[in-house]
């Protein structure tokens, strides 16, 4: 005969082991839907591509690279320090080449030495997004539009002694992505922001000497760190809806040693993090159909599921290096490594190889680069190719142009052909 009170304990203590597993199951967030993916997004990404194919060629690596004409975006504190009094740049790079015909980066930038201490700097990149076609809830056509952006910049840089300087930046950010676009009664207007850089950089050489040949070797070495993008964030259509610029901070450094009087190599790494904050993990409703909110209409951040993002600009810089929900490991995880390799034979023809690493829960971008750069009489050409190893890029399969233009050997020029040219009173007369 079934003995009634022992199978009454036996029910209620069923329901209290499984009224306390559910109770301890742990809560479904978005960790559990991103599968451990947490990239940093931010708007107006294009500013954190290379415009430049000297340093595309060299897996991105640029703020220690030295005599550069783009120092405008790598470190405008190396400008000082480039061996020609001015020069000016341009460079095309194609974006998505084998889906679009039409989405490109333009650059535009110069530099010019006031004297043998200072320089000043500007540049005008421009990011074209090809004509899009928009259209009403019945899909009929409602007109076209190219969205765009561009990046107006200024600086100046001065050396604090022979070896260090400083500079400093500024810069007028335009986004225009759907050109006012109206939908659900929500205009999308164009994004403004103002930002600047603060940047270092040391430079200096030694001499090595090979103790088998007792060959003396001249090697120069330098370090650079930049700030970037240092500015407010932007919306395209309520002060609700902000976002951070891709704030950035570079460090790194170089290494050039002169193997004989034509032949040089140099080597250079560089250190990225993004100054914004890392995606928290919310925690999701029931139905995991959403996340859940608290009494604020927020979502509800668990804990040891990060912090909130939504923070001022400064605020979100300093939180940036503590605030991962993985803790340690995923802050270190969250910086790329960029490293290249650059020979060139007589100052005019160079050899570039590069590569760039990002981990794979932040993004995955892995890639080696190559390029080749010409130097002849006033015009300097580089060309640079990716090559993607972990995944599809947007740049796979194109080649990038840097055109460049030097004020010295413009002016070199100019006073060898006049001083070639025969005087008025040398020319004999007609009779």
């Amino acid at each position: 005969m079934l003995n009634f009170k022992k199978f009454s304990l036996v029910i209620l203590a069923s329901q209290f082991f499984t009224t306390a597993f559910s109770q301890t199951k742990p809560p479904i967030t978005t960790k559990d839907l991103q599968n451990g993916q947490n990239s940093i997004s931010t708007a107006v990404p294009f500013l954190g591509i290379s415009p430049d194919a000297r340093a595309a060629a060299l897996g991105d690596a640029g703020v220690a690279m030295p005599d550069d004409i783009n120092a405008m975006h790598w470190n405008l504190a190396k400008a000082p320090f480039n061996s020609k009094n001015g020069a000016v740049a341009i460079s095309y790079t194609p974006w998505l080449r084998n889906l679009v015909p039409d989405i490109s980066l333009s650059y535009l930038t110069a530099y010019y030495q006031l004297d043998k201490r200072s320089a000043v700097a500007g540049s005008l990149r421009y990011f074209s997004l090809g004509q899009i076609q928009f259209t009403d809830n019945y899909g009929a056509s409602t007109g076209n539009f190219t969205p765009n952006e561009f990046a107006l910049d200024l600086g100046y840089a001065t050396k604090l002694n022979e070896n260090f300087s400083l500079g400093v930046a500024f810069r007028y950010i335009y986004s225009n992505l759907a050109g006012g676009f109206n939908q659900s009664q929500t205009p999308i207007d164009a994004g403004n922001s103002y930002a600047g850089d603060i940047s270092a950089y040391y430079k200096n050489n030694t001499t090595y000497r090979d103790k088998a040949t007792k060959k003396k070797y001249n090697v120069n070495y330098g370090f650079g760190a930049v700030i970037s993008n240092i500015g407010s964030k932007l919306t395209y259509t309520s002060a609700s809806n902000e976002n951070f610029i891709p704030i950035n901070f570079r460090l790194g450094g170089y290494a050039n040693i002169d193997l004989d009087e034509y032949n040089s190599v140099a080597i250079m790494v560089d250190a990225n993090k993004l100054l914004v904050p890392t995606n928290p993990y919310y925690l999701r409703n029931r139905s995991n159909t959403a996340d859940s909110l608290d009494r604020n209409k927020k979502p509800i951040i668990p804990a040891g599921g990060g912090m909130d993002p939504n923070v001022p600009v400064v605020q979100g810089m300093i939180q940036s290096f503590y605030d991962a929900p993985d803790g340690f490991s995923e802050e270190i995880s969250e910086i790329n490594i960029s490293s290249g390799l650059e020979y060139w034979y007589n100052k005019q023809f160079a050899l570039r190889g590069g590569y760039f690493y990002e981990p794979a829960t932040k993004g995955n971008r892995q890639y080696a680069t190559f390029g080749v750069g010409l130097r002849y009489n006033v015009f300097g050409l580089d060309v640079a190719y990716l090559w993607p190893f972990a995944q599809r890029h947007p740049l796979e399969n194109t080649l990038r142009f840097t055109l460049t233009f030097d004020f010295d050997a413009f002016v070199e020029q100019k006073d060898e052909n006049a001083k070639k040219k025969p005087k008025a009173e040398d020319v004999p007369l007609d009779n």
